[in-house]
């Protein structure tokens, strides 16, 4: 027996060391971000982690609903220039979006910009309800398209992407979806790459930090509820070939964009050394994994970051040069060529200068009628921020503040739907009393729901 004692104790020891590092490995796994590189014309993978994990999309579940809705365009069954009217079930919607009454109308052209730009949660109803004549319904078409795609790891159960059970997609997924925005609608692409809007007084740029500084960058979209993390599609075209890069999980606003950056870097950098690197396939062979989304909530929106960042948390605007001298405005001065900078100083500038583009409620305008309308919707921002002064100090003067929690950390809540296996006509009903907060996402108090048999999102975020 003595002379076995080594080879047991070698054995017990391997053995105690793989479990170790598989549990290692598993909890690295559950807590890495799903990153994706792809080439827009072949589809072909250049870097792939985690990237068929099942995933919370957020807002970045907006680039469907403008899909279904271009769609439709094409297809001749709406119009650019069609009206729809927000709906009180619109209105009702969590931050971000754009707050306008029930009753107003809108073109569908000045909708999707404000849902791309803005992530505004009212438009992606507006659009919805007037697409698919409900949020069930138009949920029911963005699974259709979902599947005659090969999204196989998608369900949707809203056009906003505000936390509910059974809505998740995976990075591999949104790359398809990305392709097709390209290739299927290239005539109304500008939707996505969009650098900022003028509503009434009011300029909003794209949450998009590529956009206007990263070189070449044209698309998608960004996302974030606590249970994702921080979400975004980018994409960028440089000497003809263009890439679509999936960053889903990461810890802000800026650490999304500096990881698209770098894979970015890298696709476009790669061509020389791509015949060492072994084949990934094409993003549509990527194998799906049959898992639960991993819910980043205690690391997004624990005790410490009960009110995380938004899209906006950066210190990109704060860093950039005052004259407008950043990064991108020298790329564009040296005539196209790549700055040799960190991910974080091509962030870190101005975003290029550009015009923001006027939407505004009401029929399609041009001209001086464009001028008037624009010039009525500034009266009514000034009318209604003044109601809502007075509102302020006439109670103040009736009762004094007393102490008590901060309304802005009050998320909306939202009733969870039926899991990702029942029907497709499930929504997550619109929250009562939105938070007042101007950020694209916030957070907010998690609601008890029974367990359905798959992980289901949080009850109770906003998204951007």
């Amino acid at each position: 027996m003595h002379f076995h004692r080594p080879s047991f104790f070698r054995s017990s020891l391997r053995s105690i060391v793989a479990v170790a590092a598989f549990t290692v490995a598993a909890t690295h796994v559950a807590n890495a971000e799903a990153l994706l590189l792809v080439e827009a014309d072949s589809g072909k993978v250049l870097q792939a982690e985690n990237a068929t994990n099942p995933w919370y999309p957020a807002s970045v579940t907006k680039l469907m609903t403008a899909y279904v809705t271009l769609k439709a365009i094409k297809e001749g069954r709406v119009t650019l220039d069609t009206l729809f009217t927000v709906s009180p079930t619109a209105a009702s919607q969590s931050p971000s979006k754009m707050g306008l009454r029930p009753g107003t109308q809108l073109t569908v052209d000045n909708a999707l910009k404000m849902m791309m730009v803005k992530s505004a949660n009212d438009m992606a109803v507006v659009l919805a309800e007037g697409v698919g004549g409900s949020i069930d319904g138009f949920s029911a078409l963005m699974n259709e398209n979902a599947q005659r795609l090969g999204m196989t790891q998608t369900h949707y159960v809203n056009p906003n992407g505000l936390p509910a059970e059974g809505h998740v997609t995976s990075a591999r997924d949104l790359a398809i979806l990305a392709r097709a925005i390209i290739h299927d609608l290239p005539e109304y692409e500008y939707f996505v790459h969009i650098p900022s809007i003028r509503y009434g007084r009011r300029i909003t740029q794209n949450f998009n930090k590529l956009i206007g500084r990263y070189p070449g960058a044209d698309g998608f979209k960004t996302g974030f509820i606590c249970a994702s993390g921080y979400n975004l599609v980018a994409s960028a075209t440089r000497n003809g070939k263009r890439l679509i890069a999936v960053v889903l999980g990461a810890s802000s606003g800026q650490a999304r964009a500096v990881k698209a950056v770098q894979m970015l870097e890298r696709g476009f950098s790669s061509d020389t050394l791509s015949w060492l690197r072994p084949s990934l396939g094409t993003v549509d062979s990527l194998v799906p994994i049959d898992a639960s989304p991993p819910d980043l909530r205690d690391e997004m929106c624990n005790g410490k970051r009960h009110r995380p960042a938004s899209d906006e948390d950066d210190t990109a605007a704060s860093n950039a040069a005052p004259d407008g001298s950043g990064s991108a405005l020298a790329f564009f001065a040296t005539g196209g060529q790549t700055p040799a900078l960190k991910p974080s100083e091509i962030l870190a500038a101005a975003p290029a200068p550009s015009e923001p583009i006027p939407v505004y409620t009401g029929p399609t305008r041009s001209g001086s009628a464009l001028i008037a309308a624009v010039a009525a919707d500034s009266d009514a921002q000034a009318a209604d921020a003044a109601a809502r002064h007075g509102k302020k100090a006439r109670h103040g003067a009736k009762k004094p503040p007393e102490a008590g929690p901060d309304e802005a950390d009050k998320g909306a809540k939202s009733k969870p739907v039926r899991h990702a296996n029942a029907k497709p006509d499930a929504a997550a009903k619109p929250a009562d009393k939105p938070s007042a907060d101007k950020s694209e996402a916030k957070p907010a108090k998690p609601k008890a729901a029974a367990k359905p048999a798959a992980k289901p999102a949080p009850k109770s975020d906003a998204n951007g």
